[in-house]
């Protein structure tokens, strides 16, 4: 016996989804995709301060990024941040290449130490502080100010749970407008988790001076948005008959 297939499309309230109503000589299927979404305020922030030397020697260059390194990591111990709370993400020291136009070829300028640490905020009050004290204390840039909650794991359930009742709804009402009724779940799978609209800060290349007005921020509300992909049987009116 042959089988029989044919999609139904529909726009559900989470967005434009393609689902399909799989039919089959011995069991009918309806598959349907949605989302949850969960608002969230961060309370949390992170981001990377780097400190970059120059000298004539590489031994120069590093001793200059080290003692510059103890006065960030003294200024983030002022500014309430563990040193735990402020690791190293990557150091290297490395030539520092010009091109000379007169040579026609590249020339050996000295040498550059970059020492670049990872800095965590538990408390989002207190970032501009923070970032305030890396840069008085010396650090050449600060990059990437990213937010985050510490209910994350708490709201990404939730909008699994909306999510699977997403599905469950629209699923229903395909169902019925075939002409028979859902049935029990067979599979379902969850894709990675959205974080959207999660704002940054492009690199900051400054030297903040005490007199200047403090450094504020002020991140959006974000979402936290979970798809989820279904499976449910499908039971034909003939089984009502």
């Amino acid at each position: 016996m042959k089988m029989r297939r044919f999609i139904i499309g529909f726009c559900c309230c989470t967005g434009l989804f393609l689902s399909s109503f799989v039919a089959h000589a011995e069991e009918s299927q309806v598959v349907v995709s949605a989302t949850g979404k969960v608002a969230v305020k961060p309370d949390m922030a992170e981001f990377g301060v780097v400190i970059i030397s120059d000298a004539k020697t590489a031994d120069k260059a590093a001793a200059d990024t080290a003692e510059r390194y103890r006065m960030v990591q003294n200024a983030l111990r002022t500014a309430g941040i563990p040193l735990e709370d402020a690791p190293t993400a990557a150091y290297t020291v490395a030539p520092r290449w010009e091109w000379e136009q007169s040579l026609g070829k590249n020339v050996l300028k000295g040498y550059s130490a970059r020492h670049t640490i990872m800095v965590k905020v538990h408390s989002l009050g207190s970032t501009g502080r923070a970032i305030d004290a890396a840069v008085q204390a010396g650090a050449t840039e600060v990059q990437n100010v990213s937010f985050s909650s510490s209910s994350y794991e708490v709201l990404r359930q939730q909008a699994l749970v909306a999510a699977v009742s997403n599905a469950r709804k629209d699923a229903s009402i395909m169902a019925q407008a075939a002409g028979g009724a859902l049935g029990q779940l067979i599979e379902v799978t969850v894709s990675q988790p959205i974080y959207g609209d999660r704002p940054f800060m492009e690199p900051m290349a400054l030297r903040a001076s005490p007199a200047q007005a403090p450094t504020e921020i002020a991140p959006s509300e974000q979402d936290i948005i979970v798809t989820v992909n279904s499976r449910w049987r499908f039971i034909g009116s003939q089984v009502f008959k």
